[in-house]
């Protein structure tokens, strides 16, 4: 049997091995959804991916018989490190075939690369912030998965359990069958908080409506999440980022949110109509005709996806997410819209996993982060 080898990405032939490695893995699989080729290879540029500025990362491929058979990136958060006093490696962009000597390859790179740094701990699969894709699915390998959330095959966990590494968060997903008449008690409910707390709901015509609203809701995401013992605060040059990574993708009326008597922001929530199927059309490029699918996807989509959701800690027990719904069911019922799916919660976070209670939400997905302590 040919042994496994590592080369380091160095090289922009390299980064295009590194990038297309997982596309040419899953080609054969239908819930597989691969992210855009450019998109990826600018998280590797410094001048697009302003995490790179305060991170140490190398990048391996796993080779065997010259032939790509793996891949991960490590590393380590120095602003996590001096704010949160966490030393760790993340190790992310993992896959790798069904061969436990490729996944202890590039595990044991992890190793060597946390014990060259004095670091004791090695964590994944995440990227540099809580923004990234972040935990290896453990559950929900039969369903599609969304633009935002990692896809990997069934044997990935037990090749990492049996490497000695051990569950260190979970997140759990929900899908939910949009109901085609508001409840009562929302209806009800939304009308008499709006009026008790002087709320309003603020509409968009258009996205360039929704810009002097993006700032707030990055403020708001810091002040709805901080208490997290993972989270770090975003600074201004990831805020520019993710709104030049992620505004294009949105539409006015996936955006709903709440201000206070004084016309500030109290509560949004960003939704999207989902993309996953555009993307797989795609095959990773928005040219020639990528972008045809993606505007398709926009105006012709029974599902939707929740991105991001933010409440002011003295509203989120005030019953706000009842106005935020009933905007929700208003806007969904106009577009279509029968199915809807969250975001990956953190399975401690039951604060938001409260926000679904009246919809029936099925936990269909869960993933988790494994990490391992070094001797």
């Amino acid at each position: 049997m040919p042994e496994v080898s590592l080369l380091e990405v160095k090289n922009a032939r390299d980064l295009e091995r590194f990038v297309r490695f997982p596309m040419e893995l899953y080609k054969n699989n239908k819930n597989y959804v691969p992210p855009l080729i450019n998109e990826e290879k600018n998280v590797w540029d410094p001048s697009q991916n302003p995490a790179l500025a305060y991170s140490d990362t190398k990048k391996y491929l796993a080779l065997k018989s010259g032939k790509v058979v793996g891949r991960i990136a490590l590393i380590i958060n120095r602003k996590e490190e001096k704010e949160l006093g966490i030393s760790k490696v993340r190790f992310g962009w993992l896959d790798f075939v069904d061969d436990p000597e490729v996944s202890e390859a590039l595990i044991n790179a992890a190793k060597d690369f946390a014990r060259e740094h004095q670091i004791k701990k090695i964590e994944g699969p995440m990227g540099f912030t809580n923004l990234d894709k972040s935990g290896m699915l453990t559950m929900g390998f039969d369903k599609l998965a969304t633009m935002i959330g990692l896809y990997n095959f069934e044997y990935y966990p037990q090749h990492l359990e049996n490497l000695g590494l051990v569950k260190e968060k979970e997140w759990v997903e929900f899908e939910m069958n949009f109901p085609t008449v508001l409840s009562e008690k929302v209806d009800r409910f939304s009308t008499l908080i709006a009026e008790k707390y002087n709320l309003k709901v603020v509409g968009f015509k258009n996205k360039k409506e929704i810009l002097p609203y993006i700032d707030p809701m990055f403020r708001l995401l810091d002040q709805t999440y901080n208490t997290l013992s993972t989270y770090t605060p975003i600074t201004e040059e990831q805020k520019q980022t993710y709104r030049e990574k992620y505004f294009p993708y949105i539409d006015a009326n996936y955006v709903i949110c709440v201000t206070d008597e004084n016309d500030e922001l109290i509560s949004f929530a960003v939704t999207m109509p989902s993309y996953s199927k555009a993307l797989q059309k795609s095959k990773g490029k928005l040219w020639p005709f990528g972008w045809w699918h993606f505007l398709q996807a926009g105006k012709k989509n029974d599902r939707a996806n929740f991105y991001l959701i933010g409440i002011h800690p003295e509203y989120q027990r005030r019953g706000v997410t009842a106005i935020i719904f009933k905007e929700i069911f208003i806007r969904f019922s106009k577009m279509g819209i029968k199915f809807a799916e969250t975001n990956p919660e953190l399975e401690e976070n039951k604060s938001v996993q409260l926000l679904w209670q009246d919809y029936n939400p099925v936990n269909h997905k869960r993933r988790r982060t494994y990490s391992l302590t070094l001797d």
